[in-house]
């Protein structure tokens, strides 16, 4: 286990027994190798989402330690670029070894900080590592091409370099896989990287980064700082990055595209998305339940690629109920406990905001057929954050709850009459993350593949997050950017092309070449 997990789980321990502010730990930076304490005098508070339990601190990185972060990126990235990828990929190999042997200590890490059960901390963390695995192809995947004989001796050629320092901006509900979506492809491919992590759940993205250290990579090739609006606009002014990736919000991701467009920066740029599944009637009534069960309201619906909409059409309507009954199976609690199966949200504030969603869904005439506000806890978990799943439906355009992303365990059911108009539903609204068809029919399959427009479908599949080996294709409003995040997409965004064409005819100085010493005794 990396020094910095002993680190933070004795500071974890400590905070479990005084829950006085100077006892709790501070969260530190990671610059040019080693672990630094900021000398901020501004903080966020990180909770443990099932107790309310105050167990970090995350400080405001003051702008001279900013500062002194990007440098040490830039002066690292003079060195690094000249390492062979063959090399760079052998750090990666190491350290996908090692967050598989570290899983259990880092999903108690992220469980703690973030709340979501120990299963789906496994899978956070599991699905990260799977793009440091695929960053480990990325030998293969930086040739380039080559045409000779373009013109009478001249030749052209292009390769992918990097671009130099990149930075990226991180949301609280992934907290391992999203930073592993960045810096293992942007690193092993010759980049350095300024990461900041969510201020709301740090420590996980602390203990990865001390991890690939110990792995090998060299001080300031991974440094991690901390902060709000003041860090991010920070890494979308300063003139050594090169590039920003951001995983969040709407109103989040517009101001960094924008701003980082302004400063002559490329940016990605993944933002809401309100995900609909369409279901024909007939599909297995026993699968569509259990699917949409778990993609609906897992992981306390705290993901973008969420079910949040299910569009039943004709008859197919008749297991809206079978769903509800499923949904109130389920056990929720603290994520620590294996007998949960839905976690707390991150915050009181996400708390309170979602219930206020779920009653306006009933002030504007939606059906709740299962209302997950106050569910039942354990005495010790009463400060915690729950909400349970919850089912609406008769829902409509134009009800906030269809409208907005509710980041909730709500699914919102609607009923229509035609395969047509479930498509046409689903395609007016303006996200574009991801969908998903429930059907046995394979003509209405590729019907919907064609005819839908979201970037991401799924055949009888709920969540369809592609592997590594192809990118993650959200759309419309769902993205900001035309180069989405891993696999090719993602490695072409943090390179560039450069392309060289020479030329050499001297035919006479070739001909004194070959002909040099005949003759010689």
């Amino acid at each position: 286990m990396a020094a910095l997990a002993r680190t933070v789980f004795q500071g974890l321990e400590a905070a479990g027994c005084r829950r006085g502010v100077a006892s709790v730990p501070l969260v530190p930076m990671i610059i040019d190798g080693a672990t630094v304490k900021s000398e901020g005098t501004k903080f966020f508070d990180v909770h443990d989402p099932a107790t309310g339990e105050l167990i970090a601190r995350t400080p405001q990185s003051t702008q001279a330690e900013l500062e002194r972060a990007a440098t040490s990126s830039a002066e690292a990235f003079r060195s690094w670029r000249k390492v062979p990828v063959s090399t760079r990929a052998r750090v990666m190999h190491k350290y996908e070894a090692s967050i598989r042997d570290s899983t259990e200590a880092l999903a108690a890490l992220l469980t703690r900080e973030q709340g979501k059960t120990l299963a789906d901390s496994r899978g956070d963390i599991f699905r990260g590592q799977e793009v440091v695995e695929h960053s480990t192809s990325i030998p293969s995947l930086l040739q380039g091409e080559t045409l000779p004989g373009v013109a009478n001796g001249v030749d052209t050629y292009s390769y992918r370099l990097p671009l130099g320092v990149v930075g990226g901006i991180c949301p609280f509900n992934f907290p391992a896989m999203i930073p592993l979506w960045m810096y293992p492809m942007a690193c092993t491919a010759g980049n350095t990287f300024l990461l900041k992590p969510s201020e709301r759940v740090p420590q996980t993205a602390v203990m990865l980064a001390e991890m690939a250290m110990e792995c090998g990579l060299p001080p300031g090739v991974l440094n991690v700082v901390h902060g709000g609006h003041e860090t991010v606009n920070f890494l979308c002014d300063s003139e050594v990055i090169r590039a920003i990736s951001f995983v969040g919000g709407n109103a989040a991701g517009a101001h960094i595209y924008e701003r980082a467009a302004r400063n002559g920066k490329r940016a990605q740029c993944n933002l809401g998305a309100k995900n609909h599944a369409v279901i024909l009637p007939d599909a297995d009534p026993k699968n569509v339940v259990n699917q949409l069960t778990g993609a609906g309201v897992g992981a306390a619906g705290q993901r973008c690629m969420a079910l949040s909409v299910a569009v039943f059409v004709g008859r197919a309507k008749e297991w809206i109920p079978m769903i509800a009954a499923e949904a109130a199976k389920l056990k929720v609690g603290p994520g620590s406990d294996p007998s949960s199966d839905i976690g707390p949200v991150i915050s009181k504030q996400a708390k309170d905001r979602i219930e206020a969603l779920i009653q306006s869904g009933v002030d504007e005439g939606a059906e709740l057929l299962l209302d997950g506000r106050s569910p039942t806890v354990p005495a010790e978990y009463q400060g915690g954050y729950y909400v349970g799943p919850t089912i609406f439906r008769k829902v409509k355009a134009g009800m906030q709850i269809y409208d907005t992303e509710i980041f909730g365990p709500v699914l919102c059911c609607v009923e229509v009459d035609s395969f047509e108009e479930a498509i046409n539903f689903a395609n007016a609204n303006p996200y574009g993350n991801g969908t998903s068809v429930f059907t046995r029919s394979g003509a209405a399959a590729r019907k919907y593949v064609d005819e839908i427009e979201a970037g991401q479908v799924g055949v009888n599949v709920p969540i369809p997050v592609p592997l590594p080996m192809f990118s993650f294709t959200g759309n419309k409003r769902s993205i900001l950017g035309d180069l989405n995040f891993y696999g090719k997409a993602g490695l072409n965004f943090y390179t560039q092309l450069k392309t060289v064409t020479s030329a050499w005819r001297d035919d006479e100085y070739v001909e004194k070449l070959s002909t040099a010493g005949v003759g010689a005794q």
